[in-house]
């Protein structure tokens, strides 16, 4: 066999042994969603991320001159400053809404999320 057929045939071999698929699923595997906003409940979520807030919005400090008058201490309370559209415009820094919390950041990703997805539920009183 002339060398040129053998090296030819070496190339070719090499090239195909090389060559092999994968896919993206199996290179990059998705990684699960760290943010659990698919069982939002008002004891269990709402009120863990709510309860920085009490400092200002608690009905003791309400009434001591704080919070601009909202109160976040419970269901209702909770439920009517939604309504009013105040609390989501707040957290989410939205113009025309007092960004909170005052002088501080704005929340996680997640939690604007676990709230927003807790409020597209109805807000239910669980």
């Amino acid at each position: 066999m002339k060398p040129i057929i053998k090296l030819t045939l070496v190339l070719l071999l090499a090239f195909t042994a090389s060559c092999y698929y994968d896919s993206e699923e199996r290179l990059y595997p998705k990684l699960s969603d760290p943010c659990k906003d698919k069982d939002v409940t008002f004891s269990g979520t709402v009120t863990q991320i709510l309860q920085p807030c009490l400092s200002c919005h608690s009905n003791s400090a309400v009434s001591g001159g704080e919070g601009g008058g909202i109160k976040l201490e419970n269901y209702a309370d909770v439920v009517a400053v939604i309504q009013s559209g105040r609390l989501m415009g707040g957290i989410k820094h939205e113009s025309g809404y007092i960004p909170m919390p005052q002088g501080g950041g704005i929340l996680p990703e997640c939690q604007i999320s676990q709230l927003q997805k807790w409020i597209d539920n109805q807000t239910p009183n669980n």
